[in-house]
């Protein structure tokens, strides 16, 4: 069983965690999600998208009225002129609709290839290429697609190279779950998650629990210890 199989057995469902109703939606909440989670851009979007719900409303806005909508994200005031100036750019250049090209989305203020991908994949249903976020960017090094101290640039290709095309888009959300709910940076369950286990040639928690030193150390404790009460 390859990669994908495993991961279409655990994580069928792997869909986008940033609540939107279309491209627009979308687009605004994954600018916002950068260096913050998605859990806090899905609790202040459904305010600003019913004061904001166009580009048009959200052009006329200024930054400093959009700030008290998301203020509790960090770098706020950023993300603030970021989504002003993409909604100023959608409405200028792209007659209020979010385009449908890499080359056009990385114009918009804030949007780089990694909002670029989540838009166009989601939305549109174009593969154009592949999410790269902190989740992805461990699994590819800990599963042996990429090499440690990879950019994410490099890391988008070599994914890119190992998967079909039709694929990078689920495959970029399975990943995150993966990465979310069992192979953490700190505290996974590498040791233990059967994909971790078959896939994981370079995690260096599943590589600790294999380890002599750690099974000796293991049977030791096992040996001599007590129950505390």
């Amino acid at each position: 069983m390859d990669l994908c199989d495993a991961l279409d057995r655990a994580h069928p469902q792997a869909e986008c965690a940033l609540e939107h109703a279309n491209a627009f939606q979308l687009l605004i909440a994954t600018i916002l999600s950068a260096q913050a989670t998605d859990v806090s851009v899905n609790k202040v979007t459904p305010a600003l998208f019913r004061a904001y719900p166009t580009a048009g409303r959200l052009a006329r806005a200024t930054p400093g009225e959009i700030e008290p909508f998301i203020r509790s994200i960090g770098l706020y005031r950023n993300k603030a002129k970021n989504i002003h100036g993409a909604a100023k750019m959608l409405v200028e250049r792209f007659g209020g609709e979010v385009p449908r090209t890499m080359e056009e989305l990385v114009q918009l203020p804030g949007v780089a290839r990694k909002t670029a991908n989540v838009v166009l994949g989601n939305c549109f249903g174009i593969n154009e290429g592949f999410v790269v976020d902190t989740h992805i960017a461990r699994l590819a090094v800990r599963y042996g697609f990429a090499e440690p101290g990879d950019t994410p640039a490099a890391i988008e290709k070599k994914l890119m190279a190992a998967f079909p095309r039709e694929r990078w888009c689920k495959l970029s959300h399975q990943l995150i779950w993966q990465g979310r709910l069992a192979c953490k940076a700190r505290g996974g369950l590498c040791r233990t998650d059967p994909i971790c286990r078959a896939f994981g040639v370079r995690c260096e928690l599943r590589k600790e629990a294999d380890s002599p030193t750690s099974k000796k150390r293991g049977g030791r404790a096992a040996g001599k210890g007590r129950p505390r009460r």
